[in-house]
């Protein structure tokens, strides 16, 4: 049993190594505009990623494009003997959740006041190599 468990661990590490994480929180954009960029991106390679955030007028895109750089130091980080155009990376997963949303009153009309609710998201994706050749 415990080489078993020897084997498995050795091979999620491996499978570990493969990923790459980055995580944006607290961005003050609303999760709806948020997902209309990401919906844009995910499962793409990360070179027609970049180029599809780079050229998208959305403020989103910046925000995605700087996430998604990072994603690719951090993978750069954990295969600092892999070369980069030969790991053939791709958006695995992009995540877009609800963050925490400010609340502020606007006058409204007879005295009366709304509720203004200032959304804000946290952003998460996982970045990984197609092909496990690691040189």
């Amino acid at each position: 049993m415990g080489v078993r468990k020897r084997q498995m661990a050795e091979r999620l590490k491996e499978e570990k190594k493969q990923l790459a994480i980055a995580k944006l929180n607290n961005c003050p954009t609303s999760p709806r505009k948020m997902r209309l960029v990401a919906d844009l991106v995910r499962g793409k390679q990360v070179e027609t990623a970049l180029a599809i955030l780079k050229f998208n007028p959305k403020e989103a895109s910046r925000r995605l494009e700087k996430l998604l750089l990072s994603a690719i130091a951090n993978w750069e980080a954990k295969n600092e003997e892999a070369n980069i155009e030969e790991a053939d990376l791709y958006i695995k997963e992009i995540r877009v959740d609800g963050g925490t949303m400010l609340k502020r009153l606007r006058p409204a009309p007879q005295g009366r006041a709304h509720r203004i609710r200032k959304r804000s998201n946290h952003v998460t994706m996982v970045v990984e190599s197609s092909n496990n050749v690691q040189s």
